[in-house]
């Protein structure tokens, strides 16, 4: 089976019972599969590693999936991609947000792919359908914390790096 269709696959069925925060409750699937999009689509990427693991970034994190489970039926390389973007969740949220600043000038290059990926696709979703429960300073915040992030990678890919900066053009003003 092609390993991005087993990928997607895979994340449906581990996400099938949860819904984005947006006003919608939009299935989550569609993020990875947005993820994805960006990366193959608009970015140009061809890098099956990178986009397999773009469908899978949020399944150790967000759902019971494990490390065994990703190794197992994507690889080792896939599983150290996917770990690179994961959060520890046992952390507080402002620990694991800091984290995330402060590690990723040190991510590998496809997992670099993936974090602007992730952050593209999170901005424009903030832009377009925030979450009912967020006030507009919270959204101001995202937009600021996603920058610091994308800033820790900025030399990785131009093309994704365009994209993170039109998405952050349209950061709510208060």
């Amino acid at each position: 089976m092609n390993k991005i269709i087993q990928a997607a696959h895979f994340a449906a069925n581990k996400h099938r019972d949860q819904r984005r925060k947006d006003q919608v409750q939009s299935p989550y699937i569609n993020h990875p599969l947005a993820l994805a999009h960006v990366l193959a689509n608009e970015a140009g990427i061809d890098d099956e590693n990178a986009i397999i693991a773009a469908l899978l970034h949020d399944t150790i994190e967000d759902t019971a999936t494990t490390g065994e489970e990703i190794s197992a039926l994507f690889g080792p390389v896939i599983l150290g991609i996917v770990l690179e973007v994961t959060d520890d969740t046992s952390l507080p949220k402002q620990q694991r947000k800091q984290l995330q600043i402060d590690h990723a000038p040190h991510l590998s290059t496809a997992a670099r792919l993936v974090k602007l990926a992730d952050k593209i696709c999170n901005l424009r979703d903030m832009a377009n359908s925030p979450p009912a429960d967020w006030p507009l300073v919270r959204r101001i915040e995202y937009f600021d914390w996603a920058k610091a992030v994308i800033d820790g990678l900025r030399g990785s890919h131009a093309g994704l790096e365009g994209l993170f900066d039109e998405a952050y053009g349209k950061k709510p003003v208060g």
